[in-house]
């Protein structure tokens, strides 16, 4: 059961090794959509997909504040953050 107050941040990887960053309330569910080739036009045609990376980012503002940092990371500190299974931050 979901609750919507509760946002994850995903990334799945795709053919030619492609990650895709993307935030919901429930992972299970998006992955699924995103399978059945609905949801995000970007994914479409790309398979497969591998759920390769999940974590809770608290609420929607939060999410979406996680989501653009992360999509403005190279791709090296995105395989980094998968094989250590951690969030990297940076101080300002």
């Amino acid at each position: 059961m979901s609750d919507s107050s509760r946002w994850f941040l995903y990334m799945i990887r795709c053919k030619g090794n492609v990650l895709y960053t993307g935030i919901t309330t429930d992972v299970e569910r998006r992955f699924k959509e995103h399978q059945a080739g609905k949801g995000a036009k970007f994914l479409r045609g790309k398979t497969p997909l591998t759920l390769v990376y999940q974590i809770t980012v608290g609420n929607l503002s939060e999410a979406l504040k996680e989501e653009l940092r992360i999509k403005k990371l190279s791709k090296a500190l995105k395989e980094k953050m998968i094989k250590h299974h951690t969030n990297i931050h940076f101080s300002e």
